[in-house]
């Protein structure tokens, strides 16, 4: 199953986050831009979980 690449910061709601691009994830898919995931000590606010870098997505050539 592959994760969800939201596109939109979850606290700010204003950055785009293109699947290509750097964000943070909790285990839950909880997507946040990198300025939100180091606001919020890497920590996330919905689950109390660990956020770490997405996994880019290549784009096709």
């Amino acid at each position: 199953m592959p994760l969800e690449m939201r596109d939109r910061c979850e606290r700010c709601t204003t950055t785009a986050l293109p699947a290509d691009g750097p964000a943070r994830i909790c285990s839950y898919e909880c997507t946040f831009c990198e300025s939100c995931g180091e606001a919020l000590g890497q920590i996330c606010p919905n689950c109390g979980g660990e956020l770490v870098a997405r996994p880019r997505r290549a784009t096709a050539p």
